[in-house]
């Protein structure tokens, strides 16, 4: 079938630390975490090369942080560790399943993971691992979402999949708007323009600038993430 043509050889998925809490109102659901990685190998197993980017918000949230005290470099360093628990989390998960996973960051944890190389990323890749890059850039005041863009940048990815808890890009929030408006298709500039709050504008310029569509789709959905890559389902597409 048509729909069935695998459009992307590599991509990367963009994962909230808020999608893994499941139920919980803080730290990690191992039925969602199993979920999502199940999702995943869907992919894998079409000899799609993939990478992901997790965030650190059912962790820690650096702005919580800053709102009690705490100096914002130094919370934005602990929100970066909290996404390296978060990435050995989903790692332990995918190799349950016979997913091989390397766990690259970008602040050294040598007893844990590998340090993010761009050239061993690319390796790996090619290799037939998953790879999940933890602790955002590196760097204090930059977001996952940033740190996704600049990923995809560097190990040339053909796209990036944004999973959510909405099946696309809204014009308003759609589960407090019911006449908020879904767009199929949207472009960088409009997503910008209109400061629609799916990615941070760091990170959409980044896209923008190199030319990496941003696929929008439903992370809570069976198929919803190798239906995105297919050209099916629901989602939109950012170019």
């Amino acid at each position: 079938m048509k729909n069935n043509k695998i459009r992307y050889k590599r991509v990367l998925l963009k994962i909230s630390g808020e999608a893994l809490l499941g139920n919980k109102s803080h730290g990690i659901d191992e039925k969602i975490v199993t979920f999502i990685s199940n999702e995943i190998k869907k992919v894998y197993l079409k000899k799609i090369q993939i990478s992901l980017v997790i965030g650190g918000g059912n962790i820690f949230r650096g702005s919580d942080a800053v709102s009690v005290g705490i100096e914002r470099t130094t919370a934005d360093y602990m929100g970066m560790l909290g996404t390296v628990i978060n990435a050995l989390a989903v790692q332990n998960a995918l190799e349950k399943i016979s997913v091989p996973t390397r766990v690259l960051s970008s602040i050294p944890v040598p007893a844990v993971c590998e340090s993010y190389i761009r050239r061993r990323a690319i390796n790996h890749l090619e290799k037939k691992r998953v790879i999940i890059f933890a602790a955002g850039t590196g760097n204090p005041y930059f977001t996952t979402d940033t740190a996704a863009a600049l990923r995809a940048s560097e190990i040339s990815s053909n796209v990036i999949l944004k999973a959510t808890k909405v099946d696309g890009v809204y014009s308003d929030d759609p589960e407090k708007n019911k006449k908020a408006k879904k767009y199929r298709t949207i472009k960088y500039s409009d997503i910008l323009a209109k400061n629609l709050k799916i990615m941070d504008g760091s990170a959409i310029a980044l896209a923008r600038d190199n030319k990496i569509p941003i696929i929008v789709f439903p992370i809570n959905k069976k198929n919803a993430f190798l239906n995105a890559i297919l050209n099916k389902g629901n989602y939109t597409l950012i170019k």
